[in-house]
């Protein structure tokens, strides 16, 4: 755990910042003062980030790997909602709106360098800048979308439709996610997800 001015790859950390998705239209004074409030956290594959059901939460920054948003129920079985990787963000921000517990998990799927700072700091920080408070909404609003259309298509489409559908949308996490993760993630199992590249149809 670091700050991005004593970290020995800061340099690299803040270009890796200036491409965030949600950063990049920040001005140097804005990423100055929002590198100031940054922690930068080594996870290993399979770290929790945030734990469901809680109500300290943060925001987070991907600068290496791969996280998953997951939900669990009382008997251990998970539903893997989205993934994110470098320049994306993961986040329980409408949580935070709400006052209500986390409804998710962060985890690692991969080795992960994640930025990040208590969700407090990164509220008070965008009333003060709405240029970066406009387009994070609209993303979070988007993400919202997104995980909303991913569990209708694992009712309309078949096997082969889902995966055809992630890698028409994420092609660059295709070959990253291990193929557990990825069979999870299209209510699949590991064998139906192998067969169907065994078969060429994908």
């Amino acid at each position: 755990m670091s700050s991005v001015e004593s970290h020995p790859d800061k340099n690299i950390i803040r270009v890796q910042l200036r491409q965030n998705v949600v950063l990049k239209a920040m001005d140097e004074a804005a990423q100055s003062e929002l590198e100031s409030l940054l922690t930068v956290v080594e996870y290993s594959k399979g770290e929790h980030l945030l734990h469901q059901g809680v109500h300290e939460m943060e925001q987070y920054f991907v600068l290496d790997g791969i996280l998953k948003r997951v939900v669990s129920n009382q008997q251990a079985k998970e539903m893997i909602l989205r993934f994110a990787d470098e320049r994306d963000m993961e986040t329980s921000y409408a949580a935070w709106c709400l006052k209500t517990p986390t409804p998710y998990s962060i985890v690692s799927v991969t080795k992960a360098r994640v930025a990040k700072l208590t969700m407090p700091q990164w509220i008070a920080f965008m009333e003060r800048h709405p240029e970066v408070k406009q387009p994070f909404e609209y993303f979070v609003m988007n993400l919202m979308s997104e995980i909303m259309a991913h569990t209708i298509t694992l009712h309309l489409l078949d096997a082969s439709g889902r995966v055809h559908r992630f890698m028409r949308k994420h092609p660059e996490l295709f070959e990253r996610i291990p193929k557990k993760e990825l069979a999870s993630y299209l209510n699949l199992s590991a064998e139906t997800l192998s067969r169907l590249k065994q078969r060429g149809k994908i």
